[in-house]
């Protein structure tokens, strides 16, 4: 049983996505609502992020969603350094304070300011130790910055027997699409 998971994925220009109506953005979080929900039946406690805009960002906002109507469900932001958000347009700056102010647990695993890219890796770390799962939104057929983390994890595995690896690939958004696109479908008529 998973009961903290960490989720990450994509970052939006690396998905295309550039505004919040992009008609994809529904799937990933239909994706992510439904794995959620399940987990969260199976005893899923806290959800963990490190507050990167894309996934990162959109699992929060599922999990504020979902904290309405399953109360035990918690959410932590665990950031790489502090600040991160300092040199992002304003549009993710308050997309990301609010999720910071809606979440229960806020923190930076490096406590300074951007250094090196080393904070990254080392966030990473701190979150595969303090969790019990991952979930990628990642396809490896479309290899983008994801890759790291899913490597980390692969080698963090090797390590922790019963550490979770789970993933949202593109065959999984695709049925996600088709069946949304029914329901409207189906709405419409």
């Amino acid at each position: 049983m998973i009961k903290s998971l960490y989720i990450s994925g994509y970052r939006p220009h690396e998905l295309g996505i550039f505004n919040n109506t992009h008609p994809g953005l529904a799937v990933i979080k239909r994706a992510l609502t439904e794995r959620l929900e399940q987990l969260i039946e199976d005893g899923l406690e806290w959800v963990i992020i490190s507050g990167q805009p894309g996934v990162e960002t959109w699992a929060a906002e599922v999990v504020i969603e979902l904290k309405k109507t399953h109360e035990d469900i918690k959410l932590a932001i665990i950031t790489p350094f502090l600040n991160m958000e300092e040199n992002w347009k304003d549009d993710k700056k308050q997309t990301y304070h609010y999720i910071c102010n809606e979440a229960d647990f806020v923190s930076a695993a490096s406590k300074k300011p951007y250094e090196a890219p080393w904070q990254f890796v080392e966030k990473d770390k701190f979150i595969l130790d303090n969790t019990e799962g991952l979930l990628l939104v990642y396809d490896e057929e479309n290899e983008a910055s994801p890759k790291y983390l899913l490597r980390l994890a692969r080698q963090y595995q090797e390590h922790v027997e019963d550490y979770e690896l789970l993933t949202i690939n593109a065959y999984d958004l695709q049925t996600i699409a088709e069946e949304l696109q029914q329901q409207q479908w189906d709405d419409f008529y």
